[in-house]
């Protein structure tokens, strides 16, 4: 949570570079008030996800798509570090740098209002019978049943933007592309397995975007 944040300013040894700056605090802030805010609402929310890479009832194909996430994760700050260090043509202009930082700016704040509102929001794909899991259907689970994932997407996406690194598109695009089917899988589970949401999915027909899919 403290060096990947920093990982394309401490890669590209460019101090300087404001757009890295902005990445690494808005990554931080975003992690902290989010985590404050939920733990505020539900206090067992972060024991929950603490600990949610040990519990025994995640899914097997969560397990598997997991290493793939954390990798691309880690793969977008450091080839737009590479690109900035080595100048690896082509570039984008400063407005669509600003564009990038609001694509962050709007996926952090998307993916931190589901983990306020989810008290269920688990680091992995689980009933989570211990905790008398629900169907959540307030706030932004309103308009789509993965808001959590959606803004995870925007902020890959808006990433390689805000850095100036079109080459951080190939990561970006490779953890995407495992999200959605992280989404599909953990969707058909919850259909199957979680009393009431088959009922909500027939209300709430988006999972990640509205009038798309």
């Amino acid at each position: 949570m403290v060096v990947l944040p920093f990982l394309p300013l401490l890669v590209s040894g460019q101090w300087d570079w404001w757009a890295a700056w902005a990445y690494g605090l808005s990554n931080i802030l975003a992690f902290v008030i989010s985590r404050a805010l939920a733990a505020r609402r539900h206090p067992d929310i972060l024991a929950e996800r603490a600990g949610s890479l040990q519990r025994e009832d995640a899914k097997p194909w969560d397990k598997k798509l997991m290493p793939f996430i954390v990798l691309g994760s880690g793969l977008i700050p450091l080839v737009a570090g590479l690109d900035k260090r080595f100048d690896w043509p082509p570039s984008f202009s400063l407005p669509v740098i600003v564009i990038g930082f609001l694509g962050l700016v709007a996926g952090y704040a998307w993916a931190s209002y589901a983990l306020i509102e989810n008290r269920f929001f688990s680091g992995v794909v689980r009933i989570q019978t211990d905790r008398g899991h629900q169907v959540v259907s307030s706030g932004p689970y309103r308009w789509m049943r993965h808001p959590g994932y959606a803004g995870s997407l925007l902020s890959y996406v808006a990433t390689p933007l805000l850095l100036d690194s079109p080459w951080a598109f190939l990561p970006a695009i490779m953890i995407s592309v495992t999200l959605i089917i992280r989404t599909k899988l953990e969707d058909r589970t919850l259909r199957e397995e979680l009393p009431g949401y088959r009922e909500y999915a027939g209300r709430v027909r988006y999972r990640l975007l509205p009038g798309v899919w």
